[in-house]
């Protein structure tokens, strides 16, 4: 709007139309645009699940650090051999390396197992029809996530990666369908899909987030916030009964005994597999 001096007029000269709430990113990544990112973080991913006809799976919890056994044998050569031709300020650090590379090493089998397992598990839903079969779901990183979306993808079932935005670690594993690859900024939103098509959940050794998922699912079913019923398998007895004293949380008073019910420890393959199809066979009439 300007003044003309000889008329003494208004004259009204056009604006530019104003950006659209939902294009302005400044505005949707501000404090007040959180409401519309959360809302997306439930939206979009329900968008795909229904395009893509997915809504129950066989979700798979565990580490990010955990490696297969042929990569723990390759990385070994490699910091081996980097020993031989290093000199001596180097030297403490590969060693170093190579001390912590070896702590893992009895974890590798968790790695083949949770591969293998999920590799049965897509062969046996695959042979079902269409609108019964399970996809294979994980937390989307490296390790055990890794290993059951390899499962799914090498049998060609579908497999479904819920990543999330971490500062280390947490990269999308190149098993994952494309289609199917979501990535999350709220945990919460994350757990929410990890549960809501959830027919069954195999739990292998992990850290602090692995716990943390664990805990919230056992929560939520002994709260009956989930009511289904949801055949859960601890993989790895050795591991978790050595981490964990769940009996003397029940000599404490602090759960009841039946919440033991809740989950079963299993340290095989083929039991883990016996047990999951017989509970989904049993609860769905398949």
């Amino acid at each position: 709007m300007s003044k003309n001096n000889k008329t003494d007029e208004l004259i009204i000269t056009e604006l530019p139309r104003a950006q659209k709430a939902y294009d302005n990113k400044e505005f949707v990544h501000s404090d007040q645009g959180r409401i519309i990112r959360l809302i997306a973080e439930y939206t979009e991913p329900d968008f795909h699940f229904e395009k893509y006809h997915i809504d129950k799976y066989i979700l798979f919890f565990g580490s990010a650090r955990i490696i297969s056994r042929a990569k723990f044998n390759d990385n070994l050569s490699f910091l081996e051999s980097k020993l031989q031709i290093s000199n001596d300020e180097q030297k403490e650090n590969i060693q170093n390396e190579i001390k912590k590379l070896k702590n893992l090493e009895e974890t590798t089998q968790y790695y083949d197992d949770a591969f293998e397992l999920s590799k049965m598990l897509s062969d046996w839903s695959l042979k079902l029809p269409p609108s019964k079969r399970y996809a294979i779901c994980s937390g989307g990183g490296p390790g055990i996530m890794e290993a059951a979306n390899k499962g799914a993808f090498v049998s060609g079932n579908k497999s479904v990666g819920l990543n999330i935005s971490l500062p280390f670690e947490q990269n999308p594993n190149p098993y994952i369908n494309p289609e199917l690859n979501f990535e999350f900024h709220y945990f919460f939103m994350r757990k929410f899909w990890f549960s809501n098509f959830a027919k069954a959940i195999i739990i292998f050794p992990g850290g602090f987030g692995t716990m943390d998922e664990m805990w919230e699912i056992l929560t939520l079913i002994q709260t009956h916030k989930i009511k289904l019923e949801i055949p859960i398998v601890i993989y790895g007895s050795k591991f978790w009964k050595k981490l964990i004293n769940f009996e003397y949380m029940v000599e404490m008073g602090l759960i009841h005994k039946n919440d033991l019910d809740l989950f079963k420890f299993i340290d095989t393959t083929n039991e883990a597999y016996d047990y999951i199809v017989n509970e989904l066979t049993r609860i769905y009439k398949l």
